[in-house]
């Protein structure tokens, strides 16, 4: 060989050495680097690769009646999702006759069983669970949505790998439509997670029932199955708040089954009925003509899908005499023997008053003018108060201001200011036009009336139960008096002359003592007046009030001679008082006479 090949040749040895060298150095300078220098930083970022958080999310509280019976609760219910990538040509699983060891089985053969737990077409499922000829492997495919934990479990037992569930919250209504447009119902949330509330106390108790999400981190292996030995974090989720009411479902399903029964007949726009504790200002039952299933809420039209007994306002007809026949008592301008001369028609500066039906001048008492409901003699009784007293009143009683009582869109109704009524107006606020209220404003005026003068704020919710057991009772409701004991007393007996010899005849329940007022006001559209709203709020038994119930039906089509409301309220006040086992009035009416003299049968 030539020396310069020898050259040649030890010039490419020592290179090589040279770069060996410099590659071994570049390897132990890394390793010092990964090891000693950064030792941290790369642990910390092989943990971070290794690591998985999951919200754990909290169970949605429950809805419950005064009674423990659940309207609203939710269940656990699991989507099942695979990640496609890195899947072996087998499955090993655990055998699952119950002997130790494993097994392999095929793709199919653990699709099968899949299928047939799912009950699903296996060829459909195929195309799921496993990626198709060329279609490159998806990290994300559902497989099922919201399956029982039984299926779950089962489907884990085939131990098909990447497969994991998702725990969903699912809300379900075990009384079907009772009290729907109180209960609401849910929606998904943003991020399709959990469910929310969307509408009804579903909506305005989100807060209570909802809960705090918690989480879990765990580290999971290269195949991402879940390393067993190693520490799991978890700060553990906290369960919403049962939502606890005050509403018996039973009369609540009595309430709506007559409302229903009396729209179907009279083909009205809705029926409303309310019923509600004197002395507590409990509300027992909101009944809706419109039933709302919060199972299916598409079934039912969007204005409905609220309770109209808080959200429709309308003009009261002739149970707004009660506030004025109560204000007049209470200022000592009249007492319920008084006596007036009452024609059918009077006028007043200019503007002409008259009753719905034409009748002869009487000589009558103020407590029989309520009973018989004239409206020239309540104005006569009215107008020996100021219009700011009348409206003082009015307002004590609740009217012009929303009804909370946790439900969205409470209706104020509508009372304009004394000095903004105009010259007819300043008369018909005494017999209930020219201003509007819902009918839960309706029994909180009849409540206050019966409970001695004192309103009690409407209260649905009892309180919260929490997550130990405990509940948490909300503040007693804020107390009025709006009007004397006295006032109170001599209102119930004029009330029992409207059952005993008035309007109210047909209200009257056999063994109890009842009183109230009926109500027929005219319905205004944007075309004016052109329909009626019928109503009747009672109270009973009236030696020792316990209950109210007001049945209102807006816009019944026929003829007006047959409206009534008079089954609706005796079916739900007759349930109530069995309910609670009131036992029949031992006392008698104390009704006053209606007209002046010993002649108390005169035409209408």
């Amino acid at each position: 060989m030539s020396s310069t090949a020898i050259d040649t040749a030890k010039k490419r040895m020592r290179f090589v050495l040279v770069l060996s060298v410099t590659l071994l150095v570049i390897i132990l300078a890394r390793l010092v680097w990964v090891q000693g220098i950064n030792s941290a930083t790369v642990a910390n970022a092989a943990q971070q690769n290794r690591e998985r958080e999951e919200v754990i999310a909290p169970t949605r509280g429950s809805i419950e009646d005064r009674n423990g019976t659940t309207l609203a609760v939710s269940v656990d219910r699991y989507d099942l999702v695979i990640d496609q990538r890195e899947q072996d040509e087998d499955i090993r699983r655990a055998k699952r006759d119950g002997s130790n060891g494993h097994e392999r089985i095929s793709w199919d053969q653990a699709i099968q069983e899949l299928a047939e737990t799912l009950d699903q077409d296996p060829e459909e499922l195929a195309t799921k669970v496993r990626p198709q000829g060329d279609a490159k492997p998806k990290g994300y495919v559902v497989i099922a949505k919201s399956v029982t934990p039984e299926v779950r479990n089962e489907v884990r037992e085939i131990g098909i790998p990447r497969l994991s569930s998702l725990l969903r919250s699912e809300r379900q209504y075990p009384q079907g439509v009772i009290a729907g447009p109180l209960l609401g119902f849910v929606r998904n949330s943003e991020d399709q997670t959990s469910t929310v509330g969307a509408e009804g106390l579903e909506l305005s108790q989100e807060d209570h029932l909802a809960g705090t999400a918690g989480s879990r981190k765990y580290e999971i292996s290269a195949d991402g199955v879940r390393i067993p030995v190693t520490e799991v974090e978890e700060t553990p989720a906290v369960n919403g708040q049962d939502v606890l009411l005050t509403i018996d479902s039973d009369i609540n399903y009595v309430a709506q089954r007559a409302a229903e029964k009396k729209q179907a007949q009279f083909n009205a726009e809705w029926v409303s009925v309310v019923a509600m504790e004197v002395k507590t200002g409990k509300i027992l039952a909101i009944g809706d003509s419109a039933e709302l299933d919060p199972n299916d809420p598409g079934a039912t039209e969007p204005e409905f899908r609220r309770s109209t007994s808080i959200t429709r306002a309308f003009e009261p007809g002739s149970t707004g005499k009660a506030p004025i026949f109560a204000a007049a008592l209470d200022q000592g301008v009249v007492k319920a023997t008084d006596e007036l001369t009452v024609p059918h028609k009077k006028t007043f500066t200019k503007e002409t008053i008259n009753d719905s039906l034409e009748h002869a001048t009487y000589d009558m008492t103020v407590a029989g003018i309520f009973a018989r409901s004239y409206n020239t003699g309540t104005v006569m009784v009215g107008n020996k108060m100021s219009k700011q007293t009348r409206y003082d009143y009015m307002r004590a009683f609740g009217l012009g201001t929303p009804i909370q009582v946790g439900l969205n869109g409470a209706s104020a109704g509508q009372l304009a200011k004394p000095e903004n009524w105009d010259r007819r107006q300043q008369y018909t606020t005494m017999f209930g036009q020219g201003y509007s209220q819902t009918v839960l404003h309706t029994a909180s005026i009849f409540q206050a009336i019966a409970n001695g003068g004192v309103r009690l704020s409407p209260s649905l919710i009892e309180g919260y139960r929490n997550d130990d057991g405990s509940v948490t009772k909300i503040p007693d409701p804020e107390e009025k008096r709006v009007i004397k004991e006295s006032t109170s007393k001599e209102m119930l007996k004029i009330m029992e002359s409207v059952v005993d010899y008035g309007t109210g005849y047909k209200e009257a329940i056999p063994g109890y003592r009842v009183g109230g007022k009926t109500g027929t006001g005219q319905a205004a559209s944007a075309k004016g007046y052109d329909g009626y709203t019928y109503s009747f709020a009672g109270v009973a038994p009236l030696e020792d009030p316990q209950f109210v119930v007001v049945a209102t039906m807006y816009r019944p089509k026929g003829n007006w001679k047959d409206f009534s409301v008079a089954d609706t309220f005796t079916d739900v006040m007759s349930h109530t008082l069995n309910t609670f086992n009131v036992p029949p009035s031992t006392t008698k009416s104390e009704a006053y006479d209606v007209f002046v003299g010993k002649e108390q049968k005169k035409s209408w």
